[in-house]
């Protein structure tokens, strides 16, 4: 009771960490938060063939226990945004790191389905409330010049773990033992939990005066639970099947509602309204896209893998396209040229499907080329779209931009590839053809995306800006100007008068 009365209460706490202000050690201290459950996600299908028989799960329920870590990281986006808006975020740091560490020790010594499956439920939770909690705050908290390392950090970390996840599941798959990784995993959380504590630094709430928002974190509970229960339900029903088509569409319809409802609601978790102008919604559009694409591309290819007989070892490329992209995005950061990297990026990726359509023989060759694109093409894409999404507001609306921006790309990363994997499983006369028949809805589907943020642009205007970072960081406006919707076709064909340029404002209270 003490401790919840601590955590609870806005007296401030005057003892701070003996590394409390250092830049490095709070980089150390994301890092350790968010890349462990990034790494499983993507390690854990060559390992499933190991865990399954250890904790008495099949291929469903394996399956199920990564759709539902899926919806649990989802879900925590909007739960964090709630959370450290009416308590103190730094404590609840320390409190997500103890939670994390202790579901993956559970889940490394788990020889049952309930314990295995509840670990990485709270894993997949606890990531998200720790990436909307202490990046922001690494973004922000730091003079300006160190943003170009945080850029740079974050994306080669977070871009960095998933893209190195399918070689180290090879690894500990031909090692025999899924559990080491688990315990590595536990360890890392024991790194955050320790500099969570050796950083610390009270802090207060985001907006105490925002009321609990029952009905947005029930539609995300309901949306995120329900779509990705549906999805995991591919594995051995087919897309009619009312098991999957009845979750899916339900979740679809919550996911929606809670977006509307955002739009509309007083005090918003997440700026709907506020995001609603050309540049914000060309980058989570952008953001979708290359979240989706680039998920189905390297699912589509860990099947081409495992049945080919290939070495993980063929995924190595994709890390060092992660670095490099992550050195290009630090060095461009300052300049006008942001969003056309990340529109860069996305083109990138829907070559990179193209190129795949090639892959499904096994050719080593096509798949080496392929994953280094995927890597080129998500850190190119992914990390600078949300940072153009950011700097069109301004900065103190960063947790609930990134709240936004990662609740609608993981949505579409993990509930878009479960269905491209059931479409190369079952369509065609072999597993080869039905890859190559995926991997080109993959390739429309991405052309579909560099369409869309084409034409969102096209009908609002966009005029390369250096972003004003000093301005930004300081809370006095947004770092970059963007137009309203269709502004550019209004001011050619007449109608409705001068455009006005920035980010609209009047969203209630939580505009400060």
């Amino acid at each position: 009771m003490l401790a919840l009365r601590s955590l609870t209460s806005l007296r401030p706490i005057s003892w701070r960490g003996p590394l409390a202000g250092d830049y490095w050690p709070a980089v150390a201290m994301v890092l350790a938060a968010l890349t462990p459950f990034l790494v499983l996600t993507s390690s854990i299908p060559p390992l499933s063939g190991l865990i399954g028989p250890d904790v008495g799960l099949g291929d469903s329920g394996m399956e199920m226990s990564a759709g539902m870590a899926d919806a649990a990281y989802c879900f925590g986006t909007i739960l964090a945004v709630q959370l450290t808006a009416r308590l103190p975020g730094r404590r609840l740091l320390v409190l997500y790191a103890a939670v994390f560490t202790l579901a993956s020790v559970v889940t490394a010594t788990a020889s049952a389905p309930a314990p295995f499956f509840i670990g990485r439920l709270v894993q997949g939770l606890t990531t998200s409330l720790m990436l909307i909690t202490a990046a922001p705050a690494l973004v922000l908290g730091f003079p300006t010049p160190r943003l170009r390392s945080t850029a740079m950090v974050m994306n080669m970390g977070i871009f960095g773990a998933v893209a190195i996840g399918p070689v180290i599941g090879g690894a500990f798959a031909g090692l025999g033992d899924w559990r080491a990784l688990f315990w590595i995993a536990a360890g890392v959380g024991a790194l955050a939990l320790a500099m969570s504590f050796l950083t610390f630094s009270d802090m207060a709430p985001m907006d105490r005066e925002v009321d609990f928002d029952f009905e947005s974190l029930a539609l995300a509970s309901i949306g995120c639970t329900a779509a990705f229960f549906g999805a995991s339900n591919l594995v051995a029903h087919s897309f009619t099947s009312p098991v999957v088509l009845i979750p899916m569409a339900l979740g679809a319809a919550c996911l929606v509602g809670l977006v509307a409802h955002q739009a509309y609601v007083k005090d918003p978790l997440m700026p709907v309204r506020q995001l609603g102008h050309t540049i914000p919604l060309a980058a989570i559009a952008l953001a979708m896209s290359a979240g989706a694409g680039s998920v189905a591309l390297v699912g589509l290819l860990q099947l081409t893998i495992e049945s080919q007989h290939l070495s993980t070892a063929l995924f190595w490329p994709e890390l060092g396209g992660a670095v490099l992209t992550a050195c290009a995005f630090g060095y461009l950061l300052f300049t006008r040229y942001v969003p056309v990297l990340a529109f860069t990026g996305l083109l990138c990726l829907a070559g990179t499907a193209l190129l795949l359509t090639g892959a499904a023989d096994g050719n080593t060759t096509v798949i080496a080329l392929g994953t280094g694109g995927i890597g080129v093409g998500v850190g190119a894409a992914v990390a600078p779209g949300l940072f153009v999404a950011g700097f069109a507001l301004p900065s103190p609306q960063l947790p609930r931009i990134f709240a936004l921006v990662e609740l609608l790309r993981g949505v579409a990363a993990f509930f878009t590839a479960p269905l491209l994997i059931h479409l190369a499983v079952t369509s065609g006369p072999d597993l080869a053809s039905g890859v190559e028949s995926a991997t080109w809805v993959t390739f429309g589907l991405l052309l579909a995306g560099v369409a869309a943020v084409a034409a969102i642009v096209a009908a609002g205007g966009l005029r390369l800006q250096a972003p004003d970072i000093d301005h930004w960081q300081e809370g006095e406006g947004p770092a970059i100007d963007s137009a309203p919707l269709g502004a550019a076709l209004r001011r050619r064909f007449g109608s409705g008068g001068p455009a006005q340029v920035g980010a609209p404002s009047g969203c209630g209270p939580s505009d400060s």
